[in-house]
């Protein structure tokens, strides 16, 4: 494995809707709505360089709305059975089509979908879309479905109940008369006879409030009203699972790299075996990410063609727990031992369109108290990890925006336009909280992704080795170590409120496994940049100190002799002016092709850098290195640390002024993919917490050729 996987989750409904209006249950026309277009090249960029390699795209597929598109040929839905007035990206009414209200242009829709997928594959990302094969809206009617496909239930015979060769359930003799007064604006009730059978299995013609009413259930071959039991009639290949490969291979021609399976289970294992091996024989690099709550089904759904599978019931409940002190943290050990055979399947994650938002009332309050929870499930496995649009600023959640009330999650139902997401582009707009935790998760999700150790790496849990102790607190505190070639990563995390010190066991046991030689190792945590040196023993502590709600990734080399440099500096400079003295080198290399400054005084105030020059820049130079500063600032790029043997130092690390005496490892400071640097001093966390780059002036001296910049940083 070359990369581990982040997927970013976006309704594009909400993520791009500037409009601040905020009316509940509006209108489309009041409240406005996201756009294809609103993903544009800076805004998939942005996502990129967070760490994301996929993008789930949510609610793509025509669902039941009430906003009216009969002008353009679209069928209306009624009202009474469509839930708020946007409407679950859940109740498809056409498979082959997508939703009009992500388009600029209605009848090119199909166009604008097509458009942003190759926008996001432009920027070095994949897509997912949604594939929901359990219900339809009550109203499906497809008027895209290519020439020669028979619509779902256009051959059914709805005299029967259950039929193999029906594509829906009917309550025969019965019409559909819902146990709720379904009250909408409407000319005339909303009819159906035969009813048929409602999408979360209810075999009536009364669904009540706390059923997916608006939904119908899809026919798969299982009668479950058999006088018998549940029964199964999967020969002959029931028409259903025919028609729903078909509707896979459409999306799959478009150029999609993945489908998230709606409610998985709900269809049986039979039919993701032939759906799966059918769809993977012609596009090899799909990807199956199956919703699968049932934790007893995890490995026949994984042996059915899936390739991840939501670990919802398991690790996320039991990580949620933790954060809310529900539960002590050595649980998480039970939840990866329960999959330990199939952990590489399972998608973590701590926010989705179903689950409350972390920042909510309804689970933490404080987007900062995952932050040891994010470490844990994005760094434990090589499993993916994927987060919700608006999670990585501490999105509230707690709007009550039409159909969906107050319950501490992002509607799906309504038009709407979440306070995170509608700032996002407008950097400055974010209190710094927000923007310090969007940094916390970048340099999280970069770390692990330019970590070998923790894509591909060997993991070791450190819990039973450290139980309940004056040195260690298993219910706040969790710990574990990866490992790849000979470099490891010892990974702390603190649940708790309260800052705390740790001196965490590392058992004779993980010596022999990782084959870790006794020795004394220089330590650099990943995070912060602070080397430690440890000796490491069998059976003896690692000393960490831990701040609230936060971890330690401290990596080290097994066989590196400790000898290391760090660099030329002598004290520590204003962090936001140091870091923006790394940028500066790198953008007069760039523009001037020269050495890096050859005398910096770097000051909280003001700062000053000497480059050697072949020629005098020109006030435009000088505009444009003021600009690309800027630039490079409000791109945010994670600020990382590594220790480095200096034999393998490429040439980018620009170490031609390295000293043949100096020592054998040194410690890389990168920004991004822009600069990497040796340096002991502290640094931002990543380049928008520089502030505002202002050049002050400049000095040319036309005899040596010298070039002296004056700038300073406001923040």
């Amino acid at each position: 494995m070359s990369q581990k996987i982040f997927i970013y989750q976006v309704l594009p409904r909400l993520f791009g809707n500037r409009n601040v209006t905020r009316k509940e249950n509006g209108t489309i026309a009041e409240n406005g709505c996201g756009k294809f277009e609103d993903f544009d090249e800076d805004t998939l960029a942005r996502i990129q360089a967070m760490g994301f390699t996929h993008v789930w795209y949510t609610g793509i597929i025509r669902h039941a709305t009430t906003t009216d598109y009969s002008a353009y040929g679209i069928p209306r839905q009624h009202p009474a059975i469509v839930k708020g007035k946007a409407g679950s990206p859940y109740a498809i009414t056409d498979y082959y089509d997508v939703d009009p209200d992500l388009a600029e242009n209605v009848d090119a829709r199909m166009a604008e979908w097509e458009s942003l997928i190759a926008r996001t594959h432009a920027v070095g990302m994949k897509v997912i879309m949604d594939f929901v094969p359990n219900h339809v809206a009550r109203q499906y009617k497809s008027i895209c479905k290519p020439d020669g496909v028979r619509d779902l239930g256009e051959d059914d015979d709805t005299g029967m109940g259950f039929s193999v060769s029906n594509n829906f359930y009917y309550c025969v003799g019965q019409s559909f008369e819902p146990s709720i007064d379904l009250v909408a604006e409407a000319e005339s009730p909303y009819q159906e006879f035969p009813a048929k059978a409602t999408g979360n299995d209810r075999f009536d013609a009364h669904p009540g409030c706390n059923d997916w009413y608006e939904t119908i259930k899809l026919n798969y071959g299982i009668d479950y009203c058999d006088a018998g039991g549940r029964s199964y009639h999967f020969n002959p290949i029931p028409s259903t699972w025919q028609k729903m490969t078909d509707i896979l291979l459409f999306w799959a021609s478009k150029g999609v790299d993945g489908f998230r399976c709606d409610m998985a289970e709900m269809v049986p294992a039979a039919f993701w075996s032939y759906a799966t091996n059918i769809v993977k024989e012609r596009y090899q690099h799909l990807v199956f990410i199956g919703e699968v709550y049932d934790t007893n089904q995890y490995r026949q759904y994984v042996g059915s063609g899936f390739d991840y599978l939501y670990d919802k019931v398991g690790m996320y409940d039991c990580v949620r727990d933790v954060i809310c002190g529900r539960r002590p943290a050595a649980s998480i050990t039970y939840q990866w031992q329960y999959c330990d055979d199939i952990f590489d399947h399972m998608l973590y994650f701590l926010e989705n369109h179903d689950e409350q938002r972390i920042a909510s009332d309804f689970f933490c309050g404080d987007g900062y108290k995952a932050i040891p929870g994010v470490l844990t499930c994005a760094l434990m496995q090589r499993n993916p990890f994927m987060v919700y649009s608006g999670q990585e600023f501490g999105e509230y959640g707690m709007d009550k925006e039409g159909f969906s009330g107050v319950d501490g999650r992002t509607t799906i139902f309504d038009y709407w336009s979440p306070r995170s997401l509608a700032e996002k582009c407008n950097l400055p707009a974010y209190h710094q909280e927000e923007k310090a935790l969007a940094q916390y998760y970048q340099q999280i999700l970069s770390m692990a992704n330019r970590e070998r150790i923790f894509y591909d790496g060997l993991f070791y849990d450190l819990m039973s080795a450290n139980p309940a102790s004056d040195n260690f607190n298993p219910q706040t505190q969790y710990a574990f170590l990866r490992k790849a070639d000979d470099e490891v990563a010892f990974v702390v995390v603190n649940f708790s409120q309260e800052s705390a010190t740790a001196n965490v066991v590392i058992p004779n046991h993980a010596f022999d496994f990782f084959a870790m030689p006794e020795k004394r190792v220089s330590a650099i945590d990943l995070l912060s940049g602070d080397v430690v040196d440890v000796e490491l023993k069998r059976d003896s502590m690692f000393p960490v100190t831990l701040l609230p709600y936060s971890g330690r990734v401290f990596k080290f080399n097994i066989k590196m002799e400790k000898d290391y440099i760090l660099n030329e500096h002598g004290k520590d400079e204003f962090p936001p002016a140091h870091s923006a003295e790394h940028l500066l080198n790198q953008v007069m290399v760039r523009k001037f092709h020269c050495g890096r400054s050859i005398n910096a005084h770097i000051e909280r105030k003001k700062s000053k850098m000497t480059f050697e020059l072949a020629q005098k820049p020109t006030r435009q130079d000088e505009k444009e290195i003021e600009r690309e500063m800027n630039k490079l600032i409000a791109e945010d790029l994670p600020v990382t640390y590594e220790l480095v043997e200096r034999s393998k130092i490429s040439d980018s690390a620009m170490l031609d002024r390295l000293p043949e005496s100096a020592g054998n490892v040194v410690r890389l400071v990168r920004i991004g993919d822009f600069d990497v640097c040796p340096c002991v001093g502290k640094h931002v966390r990543s380049t928008s917490q520089i502030g505002r780059f202002e050049l002050l002036g400049t000095n040319w001296d036309e005899m040596e050729h010298i070039f002296r910049i004056r700038f300073k940083v406001i923040q």
